[in-house]
């Protein structure tokens, strides 16, 4: 059984809330949503609802891209040898797509492109990378989604000759790398007013830079919002200020005027409708991560990048198999962990879950990472050994920074990287043991006792009678959902099963039929939610969940998508 969740409301300005209803004159549930998403008024209602292309903010106003526009001006006039450089997961390869494809429409001199590969080379820069470079004659290296950490190969390249521009959206280290130019909201003395661009988007600000300085229309550059749209989604970046407006038209020109490439994953995958952001995540993205999970993320670039359609074709189908390949593994690495985890008799007693494999598929093991916690609540570690070394994958549980922990273990490892949700390491095979003692004593000493149970955050509580087509209408407008801006949660209380209707489907699970007595019913599917039958059953119950459009065969209803059921508590007041 996995854990129980907490539930919380979040707490919402009642003045702000009553100053939108008096503007906006719409349902107050919703101006609670658009309070909690930073709208206070009219006119940040207006710019939330109706994002504008126009408010992208100036590309030159981001640190060093003057310098990198004229640098690869130089280059071009002077015919150097031009490699873009990116990482091999989903944010890396659009990224890598977008800046060479644009360059390639402006310069008829050498361009290639170079994606390290993941089991030989690693993340970011490696020195093999520049060696080719150099080999190859390149004197100009753009990094997309790599770069800002890699300050001895950045030297070992300037040393060659190589001019290296870094386009790179993660958090600098103190020590800067020493590079030509530098493009990273994140990077001391950068004023840009958007700080967490993906990679991809630093990779369109900076095309958008050179087609501003070459006179082009603007048009040249949004031909690839497709693909920041994707690297957002795969990301998962906040989807607020400049990326919501990148997400909404990247959506808006996937579902119009899609790259070929999309379009067919979007057929392979069984989609028919028009894509959203999720399908961005759980259609599109790993179809295009796995060919760096299981082969060589190449392909994914070159995928791409091609414009005949039955290569496109024969490439998408690569991507497929590749996906399968990695569901395959990643099922069966999962079942294998859980399986340890459950003989093991102190599980009970310890807040983190580290677990070491050599076999284990080094692509897959942070979606196994993933997959852990959704059963065991806790700070997440899978190792498995590459190369002669212990190399895995962590994540987190909300609210617990895993990148400090793993900080605090550096003298154990020789290599480590990442965020506060997700992380990276390598470490010699035999520290495995002593790092396993060393992260459980620093994540029990810090973990909170709110951050070991799971949550879920409410937005607003509302009546059944709510659920209603024009109030689903309402909520679509806030799309596209994503960190910063989550698909609305609601929750209702005091309901019950309808008549005997709500049952278990497939054993696993729950759809229910519910009314409150003030006559309102709705209908609503809870995946892997069967073990709360005899909860809704017997009712009354609360529910909190998320508010959708359901089509089959031609006719769209609204109905509800549970994310968790509990018995309510008795209220006299009501």
């Amino acid at each position: 059984m996995k854990p129980d969740k907490r539930w919380t409301l979040i707490p919402a300005d009642d003045e702000v809330i009553n100053r939108l209803q008096e503007a906006l004159k719409i349902n107050p549930a919703i101006c609670r949503i658009l309070a909690l998403r930073g709208v206070t008024d009219y006119e940040s209602a207006k710019l939330f609802f109706r994002p504008e292309l126009s408010q992208l903010h100036d590309p030159f106003l981001m640190k060093g891209m003057k310098k990198a526009v004229d640098r690869i001006s130089e280059a071009i006039e002077w015919h150097e040898r031009i490699m873009v450089y990116g990482d091999y997961d989903v944010d890396g390869t659009t990224a890598v797509s977008l800046v060479y494809s644009f360059l390639k429409k402006n310069y008829d001199g050498e361009l290639a492109y170079y994606i390290p590969h993941r089991y030989r080379e690693g993340y970011g820069i490696s020195r093999q990378g520049i060696d080719y470079a150099h080999g190859n004659g390149y004197t100009l290296l753009i990094t997309l989604d790599c770069g800002i950490k890699s300050v001895e190969h950045i030297t070992y390249a300037q040393s060659l000759g190589i001019d290296v521009i870094v386009c790179d959206h993660h958090l600098p280290d103190a020590n800067i790398p020493p590079a030509f130019a530098i493009l990273n909201p994140k990077q001391p003395g950068c004023n840009y007013p958007y700080k967490e661009l993906s990679g991809c988007g630093i990779g369109f600000k900076l095309a958008s830079a050179l087609a501003i300085h070459w006179k082009q229309p603007m048009e040249n550059v949004y031909q690839y919002l497709d693909l920041v749209a994707t690297s957002i989604a795969a990301d998962i970046v906040p989807i607020d200020g400049e990326n919501r407006i990148l997400a909404f038209y990247g959506v808006k020109r996937i579902n119009e005027s899609p790259c070929l490439a999309i379009s067919t994953l979007k057929e392979l995958g069984g989609v028919t409708r028009a894509l959203s952001i999720s399908d961005l995540v759980f259609v599109i993205g790993p179809r295009v991560n796995a060919a760096g999970r299981m082969d060589d993320a190449r392909k994914a670039v070159e995928f791409f990048i091609e414009t005949d359609p039955e290569k496109i074709g024969a490439l998408a189908a690569a991507l497929h198999s590749d996906n399968d390949d990695r569901k395959e593994v990643d099922k069966s690495i999962t079942e294998e962990a859980l399986s340890i985890l459950q003989e093991d008799a102190g599980i009970a007693f310890k807040k983190s879950t580290v677990l070491y494999r050599p076999h284990w598929h080094k692509g897959v093991v942070g979606i196994v990472a993933s997959r852990l916690i959704d059963h065991y609540y806790r700070p997440t570690i899978v190792l498995t050994s590459a190369n002669g070394k212990a190399t895995g994958s962590a994540r987190s549980v909300s609210g617990f920074n895993i990148y400090e922990a793993i900080h605090e273990c550096r003298d154990l490892l020789e290599n480590y990287g990442g965020h506060f949700y997700a992380a990276g390491m390598t470490m010699n095979e035999n520290k495995v043991e002593e790092f396993i003692a060393k992260f459980e004593k620093i994540v029990a000493s810090t973990i909170t006792a709110d951050q070991q149970v799971p949550e879920i955050e409410i937005d607003a509580e509302i009546p059944l009678s709510f659920v209603k087509p024009a109030f689903c209408n309402l909520l679509k407008q806030f799309e596209p959902f994503g960190p910063g801006n989550m698909k609305p949660v609601f929750i209702t209380k005091e309901l019950y099963d309808y008549q005997g209707s709500s049952n278990v489907v497939k054993e696993q699970h729950l759809r229910i039929v519910a009314h409150q007595r003030n006559g309102a019913i709705i209908e609503g599917i809870g995946f892997g939610l069967a073990e709360k039958y005899e909860l809704v059953r017997n009712g009354p119950f609360d529910m909190v969940y998320n508010i959708e459009e359901n089509e089959y065969n031609g006719n769209i209803k609204v109905q509800v998508k549970l994310i968790d059921v509990r018995k309510s508590t008795p209220n006299p007041s009501r």
